[in-house]
């Protein structure tokens, strides 16, 4: 995907805060590649523009373990000489180390139906605006897929509110395009979580021989879903390349938590353009987003109405 654009002021703010921490000390121990503090801040500092991440100094031994492995496929023997040819590198072999860098270093953590309380309310909610939008397609934008499981999860609760011929749209994206991929596939362990016998019977595929202990969604279902890498930080929301006609729904949980202030404004208004007017936005369970009063109110648990 190509890199997402960013002002000035947010790189320079991005500086500023590397600054402003206590630098990392060099991991202990025969480590197989050199990577300094100066090389951890760095890493901070690009993956805060790219993706609007912002690590903090604790994350130092995560940040190692993920990207030695693209120091290995790309033959560097240290992060600062990674990180150099990493900027340099242009084009699109130049675009897919970046996604890679960006995949390495995103958390992916999901299940089924996880805050159960959130498609409880979803089925209401559901309910509600198909009566008012009469007739006219339903739209819901999963923002951070990761490996399927919600953008499935909302699918099936589409599909138990209103009917498997209701006029809905799921949208799903992902920055990650490897957990993406995972999505588009569909095909998970047969015992996971979060799962009733009812809802696997009803839209998984059992898988036999080969395939025993696998589940793959059934076609009728995955229709209902069209998968797009999206990096949040992009300016492309709307227009042309953009995310389409507005949405009833969003769902962005447990995304937030990895962005600073600036950033969380900046996404939220964002999301503010693309909803209807009255459209809800779901969060997560340690998300507040009461600061932002003047784009959405709280609806209800880690639930946001749009202004």
């Amino acid at each position: 995907m190509p890199p997402a654009t960013r002002s000035a002021t947010t790189a320079a703010g991005a500086r500023a805060a590397a600054t402003a921490r206590p630098a990392a000390a060099p991991l202990a121990g025969d480590q197989e590649f050199s990577f300094s503090a100066a090389d951890f801040d760095r890493v901070r500092e690009l993956i805060y523009q790219r993706a609007g991440i912002s690590l903090h100094a604790g994350k130092q031994a995560m940040v190692y373990s993920r990207l030695s492995r693209r120091l290995r496929e790309t033959s560097h023997r240290s992060f600062a000489a990674y990180l150099q040819w990493l900027q340099a590198n242009t084009g699109p072999s130049g675009d897919a180390e970046w996604q890679e860098f960006v995949n390495c270093l995103t958390t992916n953590l999901t299940a089924f139906f996880r805050e159960e309380h959130h498609f409880h309310a979803l089925v209401d909610d559901l309910k509600a605006i198909a009566s008012k939008n009469a007739g006219k397609p339903l739209r819901i934008w999963c923002s951070a897929a990761s490996t399927g499981e919600e953008p499935y999860s909302i699918a099936i609760t589409v599909v138990e509110a209103l009917g498997s011929a209701a006029p809905a749209r799921i949208v799903a994206s992902d920055i990650d395009t490897k957990v993406l991929a995972t999505a588009q596939r569909g095909v998970y362990d047969a015992d996971a979580r979060g799962l009733s016998p009812e809802r696997l019977h009803r839209h998984f595929l059992r898988g036999k021989g080969a395939n025993a202990g696998f589940m793959r969604v059934k076609p009728d279902l995955a229709k209902l879903i069209e998968f797009r890498p999206f990096n949040l930080m992009s300016r492309g929301w709307t227009g042309a390349g953009g995310l389409g006609e507005p949405f009833d729904i969003i769902f962005c949980r447990n995304v937030m938590i990895y962005f600073d202030n600036p950033t969380q404004r900046q996404v939220l208004q964002q999301m503010h353009g693309v909803l209807r007017p009255g459209g809800l936005l779901y969060v997560g369970h340690s998300e507040n987003f009461t600061d932002a009063r003047d784009l959405f109110q709280l609806r209800g648990k880690t639930i946001y109405q749009r202004v």
